[in-house]
């Protein structure tokens, strides 16, 4: 166990730059629904000292079938929210909606990436269409056997049929286990034999830059793995989506149009307890074993929609149209795709393919054609978009948007500012949403009405989010010092366990740090973080992830952000390396833009020490990096996050990777890495 002192972090970024906030009428807004921050200030003080009050009120606006008794039991680590209360999540999606006679509103406006002579593919599915089609499949699961309680894996392409299948699942209060369609086989097995799950809901393909992702072939690939085992899947359901050929496997597999023929396109929800559990989700851990993330029902509703509403501004009667770029399969997806934006009435996109297909201006054109307003997506990408250049999305109209998001790692300083200028116009309020698959939903974000931004900073806590920094004690770190990144008292959308892993559960997220006053243990995020004497929080990136160089703890994030604030470089990651005398080093592994690519060794040695003396400028000489290295890509996963574990493993020389490597997007990235020339 670290020392006390251990969890003190050392924060050497500066950054002073500040965007008040703009009126809503500069932005063609109707309202902001949090409009100053002495609004904020006591919203969020009402929220922290009566939770129950607050969100009782905001529950209320919702639709359940019997009212809740209290709104939390918390006897730590376990929250019980709304209890006694029973709901359905499908039902507040899609029948509240048409029973508020709003049922010919758009509900998903999608997508595919295929671009034909005519443009790409788009469908409108208003709440009616939705509705039907959720119930003819929710009773195509019930014929296939599915009960209230059972698990069903959802392994699909970002089409319709996945947001059906997911919210069929709520409908009839079976749990979904969706899994990323880019995932392997392997992944597929582990997954589905931890959750015990006997239904397979996939598609015969998917589209990714214009090529098929053979998923049935994946999924029957996982199907041979455990048809010796308990665990045997009995049903595998195919939609048929690109076309090619795949095997059939009699008794086993049903094709969706087959399954949905002749099905009512009524079906009742299912009244569910709010602690009714509504979906696992697994994610990687440390050690690279997935951990299936427990989510119920009832305060994930809650919290979501309201996150929802308030962070993007949401309107139903002011002509909107949001859109998350993110996949299904991953928990922004789950939360900011569907669950908390069909509440809200708002139109969601949903797009199927790559950013870059066919041009690297497909998002853009997304934008401009449909006329989003709100636009949230990841770090990673706004990188990649910079690195691809300004003139794709000046090419488009952009002025539909209004607000704008960042989800996943931080977001360093110059993405955020180029975000701010390109892509927002200067005109644009950023939310820089800081929050895990463990939250459910947002925790630290500015509210586009009210909060002034600082590029980079996630800024101030979510209303009933009492955040903090702290040393291994619990005890609050002054203004600029980094320690551990908290949270002090239950919120509505946190998770109720890891699924079939009690210990692990309590081991993870609730022994390490306690309360100073009465040793109630805190919820630990994994993140280390600093708060500004504003009150801002900038989170440092994960404390696995801190490098101590000669007796310093320095964060990953700072160190990253002064790099790529060179104007060579679009990306960098920083890890620890061994190094002979101050036991550890920084490893740095950067991205360049294309037309800064060294031409020659000399070249190549002449911008790294550029590079190395820049970081030592920026920050201080104690973050200049020991080691750096060109890549053309750095191993992601494919949400997006940078795999700093199989980095460390390359930056000790490691001749062969160990590390679990079932969730990395491009395996040739590691052989590039391992072929690239030390400093």
């Amino acid at each position: 166990m670290p020392t006390p002192e251990s969890a003190s972090i050392e924060s050497i970024l500066q950054e002073n730059r500040v965007f008040p906030p703009r009126p809503a009428d500069d932005l063609g807004m109707p309202r902001w629904h949090v409009a100053s921050m002495e609004e904020y200030r006591r919203l969020h003080r009402r929220s922290v000292e009566n939770p129950e009050g607050f969100w009782g009120e905001i529950a209320s606006e919702l639709h359940w079938f019997t009212p809740w008794k209290r709104v939390l039991e918390w006897k730590a680590p376990d929250a019980k929210w709304f209890v006694g209360g029973r709901t359905n999540l499908s039902y507040n999606c899609l029948d509240r909606q048409i029973a508020s006679g709003e049922g010919d509103q758009t509900a998903i406006i999608w997508e595919g990436e295929p671009v034909g002579a005519d443009g790409p593919e788009v469908r409108r599915l208003t709440y009616h269409d939705l509705h039907a089609e959720v119930c003819r499949f929710a009773n195509a699961l019930k014929g296939a056997g599915v009960k209230k309680g059972d698990v069903v894996t959802i392994y699909m392409g970002m089409v319709p049929e996945v947001a059906v299948a997911m919210l069929a699942c709520a409908r009839i209060g079976a749990a979904h286990s969706v899994i990323f369609g880019g995932f392997s086989s392997q992944a597929i097995v582990d997954r589905v034999h931890d959750a015990k799950s006997r239904v397979i809901v996939t598609c015969d393909g998917a589209w990714r830059r214009g090529n098929v992702v053979p998923l049935k072939e994946n999924v029957d690939a996982a199907c041979a793995q455990l048809a010796d085992t308990p665990e045997a899947v009995r049903t595998v359901i195919v939609l048929r989506r690109c076309g090619n050929g795949v095997a059939w496997h009699d008794g086993r597999d049903r094709w969706w149009h087959d399954a949905v023929a002749g099905a009512s396109a009524e079906c009742p929800p299912e009244p569910m307890d709010a602690e009714d559990m509504l979906f696992l989700l697994y994610t990687s851990g440390s050690t690279g074993k997935p951990k299936g993330i427990v989510h119920t029902t009832g305060g994930y509703m809650v919290h979501t929609y309201l996150t929802s509403r308030v962070a993007f501004n949401l309107a139903h009667d002011a002509g909107q149209v949001y859109w998350c770029t993110a996949d299904v399969g991953w928990v922004t997806g789950h939360s900011y795709i569907l669950y908390g934006i069909l509440p809200n009435r708002v139109p969601t996109v949903m797009y199927e393919g790559a950013p870059n297909f066919p041009g690297e201006d497909r998002f853009w054109s997304i934008v401009a054609r449909h006329k989003v307003t709100q636009f949230y997506t990841a770090p990673t990408a706004i990188r990649a978009f910079m690195k691809w250049g300004d003139e794709h999305p000046r090419r488009h109209d952009l002025s539909s948007l209004k607000v704008l998001g960042t989800v996943g790692e931080p977001i360093n300083p110059e993405a955020w500012m180029w975000y701010h200028r390109t892509i927002g116009g200067e005109r644009c309020p950023i939310v820089d949403t800081w929050w895990q698959t463990e939250t459910g939903g947002h925790m630290i974000t500015p509210l586009p009405g009210c909060t002034p931004t600082k590029p980079g900073s996630c800024t101030l806590p979510f209303f009933g989010v009492d955040a903090a920094v702290v040393n291994e004690r619990g005890e609050e770190q002054p203004p600029n010092t980094g320690g551990l990144l908290v949270v002090r008292r239950p919120w509505p959308g946190m998770l109720r366990g890891i699924h079939g892993d009690r210990d692990r559960f309590v081991q993870t997220y609730f022994s390490r740090v306690h309360s100073p006053v009465n040793g109630e243990p805190y919820y630990f995020t994994g993140d280390g973080a600093r708060r500004d004497t504003d009150g801002y929080f900038w989170i440092m990136g994960r404390v696995d992830d801190v490098i101590n160089v000669a007796g310093h703890r320095l964060g990953t994030m700072e160190v990253e952000s002064a790099l790529v604030s060179h104007e060579a470089v679009v990306e960098a990651a920083v890890v620890g390396m061994p190094h002979e005398i101050k036991g550890t080093g920084i490893a740095a592994f950067c991205t360049l833009e294309p037309s800064r690519e060294p031409k020659s060794p000399a070249e190549a040695d002449a911008l790294k020490a550029a590079l190395r003396e820049h970081v030592s400028k920026e920050i201080g000489a104690i973050a200049r990096p020991d080691q750096v290295r060109f890549t053309p890509a750095l191993p992601k996963t494919r949400s997006g996050k940078i795999m700093r574990r199989l980095l460390r493993s390359i930056a000790a020389g490691e001749e062969k990777i160990t590390q679990d490597t079932t969730t990395l997007e491009d395996y040739s990235v590691l052989a590039k890495l391992k072929e690239s020339e030390e400093a």
